[in-house]
């Protein structure tokens, strides 16, 4: 399969782990075109990430909710600043931990770590239905929750379930710093200098669209991606182009909603015609 993607330009809208999509893009041969969609920073508001690592550390949860790599690895770095890494990661290994999909596991892999369960789909309605099976009433439950997202219903979801949900958000999006190279992306689109657009989450639809509409360029934005194949990692993500009015023209067989499928996906559509 070396190289099969030689020559074909690929556009992908970068957000947290697009550095692994982006070398198995290139192992394939294909030339990647990476887009920023945001910058991630620290959450301004320190002392409230500061309060829930000790409050983890004082009174171990039940049950910790893990939404995604970057932010196990913000809560870890913070807890680092404090002074308090070792009794933080010895505290995250006392609760029974939902991590939602692969990411988290990879995150807590580094500490000595693991899940009790693995979200599929790691989504926040699976999170959701997974904790609906489980027995949480009287228990204390941390969630680390992620930015862009409406976790009202996780919220509500422990609550009704007889807990206490103790949420942290450790970090946030900036999405002025990368508007001009979204900007540049959608220019490469609409001149039809891009072989395929490859999405990987949810936000990145979401960001892509509320950029074009931002410089005034949505029209120039739709007639590109008639032209151009757009590759979805998932149900997720193609749901989310449907709510846009926009299509998905590749995704991974059955239910293998990682990137190694969809690559081979996409070689599967592309290489039936030449590069542009």
């Amino acid at each position: 399969m070396a190289g099969r993607l030689s020559g074909y330009r690929i556009l992908i809208l970068e957000t947290r782990e697009e550095a692994q999509f982006s070398r198995l893009l290139r192992d394939q041969g294909a030339d990647v075109l990476q887009c920023p969609m945001f910058t991630i920073e620290d959450t301004p508001d320190q002392n409230a990430v500061g309060a829930w690592i000790r409050s983890a550390i004082d009174q171990p949860f039940d049950d910790l909710v893990l939404m995604t790599g970057e932010g196990v690895r913000r809560l870890v770095a913070a807890a680092k600043r404090l002074g308090l890494e070792n009794e933080f990661i010895a505290a995250l290994a006392r609760p029974r931990k939902f991590a939602r999909g692969p990411k988290p596991v990879n995150a807590l892999r580094p500490l000595g770590l693991l899940a009790d369960t693995v979200v599929e789909p790691p989504t926040t309605e699976g999170i959701i239905a997974t904790l609906a099976r489980a027995d949480l009433k009287g228990h204390r439950v941390g969630l680390q929750l992620y930015p862009e997202k409406d976790h009202g219903p996780l919220l509500a979801a422990v609550r009704d379930a007889g807990a206490m949900p103790v949420p942290v958000a450790p970090y946030v999006y900036d999405t002025k710093a990368a508007q001009p190279n979204i900007a540049a992306a959608i220019g490469e689109i609409a001149a039809g200098r891009v072989d395929a657009v490859a999405l990987t989450s949810s936000g990145q639809v979401r960001r892509l669209v509320e950029a074009a509409c931002t410089e005034g360029a949505e029209e120039e934005l739709r007639r590109g991606l008639a032209l151009t194949p757009v590759a979805s990692i998932g149900p997720v993500v193609s749901n989310e182009l449907q709510a846009y009015g926009l299509q998905t023209d590749i995704s991974p067989a059955g239910d293998a909603f990682f990137m190694k499928p969809l690559i081979q996906a996409m070689i599967a559509r592309l290489t039936q015609t030449p590069p542009r």
